[in-house]
C-alpha cells in the first residue's frame, strides 16, 4: 500500500509508491550523453580558456588551474537594475530580471564528476563557492545566490565538462521562503539539527556519517536516491561557517555521489545548495539537496505538485550502504 510522507521544510507531501517499481522501464540507470558532438573543443577545458569570457576567480598553483569561475555566455540573470514591479493591469506584473549568473568549473578533468574529486580538489570547489557568495553578498539589490550542479542531460546539463553555476537574484525564491517557514513552524530550536539526531538514534536512513556532515535519504523523498547533505556544525549560511565544516560537506556530498553511481549507475542528477539569505534573522541551517534523475514526471507529479516515489528511502539506504561495505 502507498504512504504519504509529509516534508517538513517545505510543507509539501510526497507519496511513497514502491508496488509502482516493478512497472517496465519504470527506473533509468544510465544517463544521456550531454554534447551532440564531443568532438567539438571543450570550453572548459585546460588550453580552452579563450573560449569563455575571463576568469572572475582561478584557484590553483600559479601557471594552472584547479577551479575557474567564468560569467555565464547566457545569463539567466543579468545587470543591475533595480527590483521593481510594474503592474500591467489587474493580473500581470512584472520585473527585471537582474542579478548574475557564474560557472564554476570543478575540475580540469573532463571526465570526472563530484564522485571523483580528491579531498583537495573538494576543499578548492568548496571554497570558490563560499567566495563567490560572500562576494555577491557585498553587492546592493541581490537577495539570495543559488548554487547547482546539474549532472548529465536530464538534469539540464549542456557541456559534459564538469561544471555548476552560480545564480545572484533580486528576490528571494519561494523555495527557500518555503523553508524558512517550515524551520519557523518547526517546535525545537532547529529543524534540520533535529533531522540530524533522529536519523543517527534511528539509523533507517543514515548514508554516510563523519564528524562534519550527515547524509540521509530523507524519510519524505520525492524521488528514489534522494540524498539530503547536513552539516553538523550549526550555522544559517554557508558564508558562515567553518572551513572544516565547508569541506566536509563537499566530501560526504562526494562519498554519497560515489555510493549512488555504484548503486544505480552513471545516472543524471542536480546538486542543490540552500542557504540563508543574508537578509534573514530566524530559524534555518545551509544544506544540500541531491535529486537524482531516474524517473519522470508524469501528469499527476505535474498537475498536483505531489511527487510519487517508487523506491522507499529506507530501501534505497539499504542498497547504498551494501555499496559501502562492499567498497
Amino acid at each position: 500500500m502507498s504512504q504519504l510522507r509529509r516534508n517538513p521544510l517545505n510543507g509539501r507531501w510526497v507519496t511513497i509508491a514502491s508496488e509502482r517499481s516493478a512497472r517496465p522501464g519504470e527506473l533509468v540507470s544510465d544517463r544521456l550523453p550531454v554534447e551532440p558532438n564531443p568532438l567539438d573543443p571543450c570550453p572548459f577545458c585546460p588550453g580552452n580558456e579563450g573560449a569563455t569570457p575571463p576568469a572572475l576567480e582561478t584557484y590553483g598553483p600559479q601557471g594552472t588551474w584547479a577551479v575557474r569561475v567564468v560569467p555565464n555566455d547566457y545569463p539567466a540573470f543579468n545587470g543591475s537594475r533595480e527590483f521593481a514591479v510594474d503592474h500591467i493591469g489587474p493580473l500581470f506584473a512584472q520585473a527585471p530580471g537582474s542579478g548574475i549568473h557564474e560557472v564554476f568549473v570543478l575540475t580540469p578533468d573532463h571526465d570526472a564528476s563530484w564522485a571523483d574529486l580528491a579531498d583537495s580538489q573538494v576543499a578548492v570547489v568548496m571554497a570558490a563557492l563560499r567566495d563567490r557568495m560572500e562576494a555577491h553578498q557585498r553587492l546592493p539589490k541581490l537577495a539570495y545566490t543559488q548554487a547547482i550542479v546539474n549532472h548529465g542531460r536530464e538534469a539540464g546539463a549542456s557541456i559534459e565538462h564538469p561544471h555548476g553555476q552560480l545564480l545572484a537574484i533580486p528576490f528571494v525564491p519561494s523555495e527557500i521562503e518555503s523553508e524558512i517557514t517550515g524551520f519557523h513552524d518547526h517546535d525545537g530550536e532547529c529543524l534540520v539539527c533535529d533531522i540530524v539526531n533522529t536519523e543517527r538514534a534511528e539509523n533507517h536512513r543514515v548514508v554516510v556519517d563523519s564528524d562534519n556532515a550527515v547524509v540521509v535519504c530523507p524519510y519524505w523523498s520525492g524521488t528514489p536516491f534522494e540524498l539530503l547533505v547536513i552539516p553538523t556544525e550549526h550555522q544559517m549560511e554557508m558564508c558562515d561557517a567553518t572551513p572544516r565544516s565547508v569541506v566536509g560537506v563537499g566530501k560526504a556530498l562526494r562519498d554519497s555521489l560515489v555510493l549512488l553511481r555504484d548503486t544505480v549507475g552513471d545516472v543524471a542528477y542536480n546538486i542543490v545548495f540552500h542557504t540563508a539569505p543574508p537578509s534573514h534573522h530566524g530559524s534555518f541551517h545551509w544544506h544540500a539537496h541531491v535529486l537524482p534523475r531516474i524517473t519522470s514526471l508524469a501528469g499527476f507529479e505535474q498537475g498536483t505538485g505531489v511527487l510519487i516515489n517508487i523506491v522507499a528511502p529506507e530501501h534505497a539506504t539499504q542498497q547504498l550502504r551494501s555499496e559501502s561495505v562492499q567498497r
